[in-house]
């Protein structure tokens, strides 16, 4: 059994481009491998859509598709630079530490210490090994290999709401995963807008900070039936000078329609960051490292 621990801490640091097509081969074990026998259980990274798989349904996203890091040969994501902040973003910005820079033993972050949700949108961009899509009468339902969570985009026209957070008796508590509606631009672009958001997530790996009343969009596009790409919008004028785009990440449609369990375990990060992470110690000289 592969240990839930490696994707918490391996994984956030964008090191498992390799691993998961080993790790796919060498589970099996050797009577399987000799024989090329396939359990309907497992997801296969060698396992790829071939083409583009013809024309895309329209409106539809059902299905599972694979992302950076799966093994599918899906390109790796690639985060952009952040507008100019306000004098308030700098300081939630400058507060973060994130785990490419300081390490296990130096980073404040939240998921990496403690297995807190990852929240929208990094949930769009960090540990997305696989995602798939459900549609019900009034809502496509988002699932979530990483952590086994998944999200409400409500598609009945209700509009966001306005009062997340507040001390009215009918104001909305804060989410990890916002307040989410959506609607179809044309057949085959989904538009999700999310607002209510929790403010101890980060938007991205990189420490961005968010307020509660950030705007989120994620425009979701079904380019070919095997094609999928998520571009990603945050617009937090407290923080931020401007909207800005934080990057597209791209999937693969997953033939056996299969993804694994990608769980970060708090009593094995403990774990961890007391017998390794910890012990290791942190750069000092992370804080002054340049583009900081």
């Amino acid at each position: 059994m592969k240990n839930p621990l490696t994707y918490a801490i391996v994984g956030l640091a964008g090191m498992l481009a390799c691993s998961a097509m080993l790790l796919a081969q060498t589970d099996l074990p050797k009577t399987q491998q000799a024989s090329g026998v396939r359990s309907p259980w497992k997801y296969y990274p060698a396992d790829r859509a071939v083409g583009d798989g013809g024309p895309a349904p329209k409106r539809d996203l059902s299905g599972t598709w694979a992302g950076p890091l799966s093994g599918a040969g899906v390109p790796v994501f690639r985060e952009e630079p952040a507008p100019p902040m306000t004098p308030m973003g700098k300081q939630l910005f400058d507060a973060n530490k994130p785990l490419g820079k300081y390490s296990p033993a130096g980073t404040n972050d939240p998921t990496v210490r403690y297995c807190d949700p990852l929240g929208v949108p990094q949930s769009d961009l960090s540990e997305i090994q696989g995602i798939a899509f459900a549609t019900m009468p009034n809502r496509i339902v988002m699932l979530l290999e990483f952590q086994d969570t998944w999200r409400e985009i409500w598609m009945d026209g209700r509009a966001l709401p306005t009062n997340v957070g507040g001390t009215g008796k009918d104001s909305l508590d804060p989410r990890y995963n916002g307040y989410s509606v959506g609607h179809w631009e044309d057949d085959y672009t989904l538009v999700v807008d999310t607002t209510g958001l929790d403010e101890r997530t980060w938007a991205s790996k990189s420490g961005y900070p968010h307020t509660v009343d950030a705007h989120v969009q994620e425009r979701i596009t079904r380019m070919d039936h095997n094609d999928l790409k998520v571009t990603i919008t945050l617009d937090d004028p407290k923080l931020y000078t401007k909207p800005f785009v934080i990057g597209t990440v791209y999937f693969r449609w997953v033939p056996n329609q299969e993804i694994s369990e990608r769980l970060c375990v708090p009593s094995e990060v403990l774990e961890y960051l007391k017998e390794m992470g910890d012990p290791a110690g942190s750069d000092p000289s992370a804080g002054q490292a340049p583009g900081r």
